[in-house]
């Protein structure tokens, strides 16, 4: 009963996570076209963006990961076995790729504060991708477990991201006509 109550814990934060995740790469997004605007309007959409940042990243995207990673490691504790598998020790690779991913995004937040502006809003497009890249590997790994290989799905998960890639350059292509 303790294991199901602190997966399900686990689950709800990496939801919430990966909310912030998925949406802070959207924010920065708009935040770097903005500049394209006059003085007055830049000035007013940086700072309503430099708001919504900062609340996203510290009230909702940083505690969920925070209790993802407490309820995680609570889980591996209760069940050890978990770390004997393949499966795991990929999902635990996609996990540290996360909180690399997790702290680039908290530097880009820092850096358009201050109103540097590195990447372009194109980047920030093929950036927010990757957490979703990262989501459907884990779901696989997850849920597939030992019915699969774990380096079978994770070829799949690479093959998913091509697609995404491609579907991105066709979409590219349509949408500049």
């Amino acid at each position: 009963m303790t294991y199901d109550i602190v997966k399900s814990l686990h689950i709800i934060f990496v939801v919430s996570w990966f909310a912030g995740l998925f949406y802070m790469p959207r924010l920065f997004i708009y935040h770097t076209e903005a500049q394209e605007n006059d003085e007055v309007v830049k000035k007013a959409l940086s700072d309503q963006f430099k708001i919504m940042e900062k609340k996203l990243w510290w009230i909702i995207t940083t505690p969920a990961m925070v209790l993802t990673l407490i309820f995680g490691t609570w889980m591996l504790i209760l069940n050890p076995a978990l770390l004997e598998q393949g499966w795991m020790h990929t999902k635990l690779a996609f996990v540290v790729f996360l909180l690399i991913y997790h702290f680039v995004s908290q530097r880009l937040m820092f850096q358009m504060a201050e109103g540097i502006f590195k990447w372009k809003s194109k980047h920030l497009r093929l950036w927010n991708e990757a957490a979703t890249l990262c989501l459907v590997a884990i779901i696989f790994l997850v849920e597939l477990q030992n019915r699969m290989p774990w380096w079978k799905a994770t070829f799949y998960f690479f093959l998913v991201a091509i697609g995404l890639m491609m579907l991105i350059k066709l979409y590219k292509k349509i949408s500049n006509k």
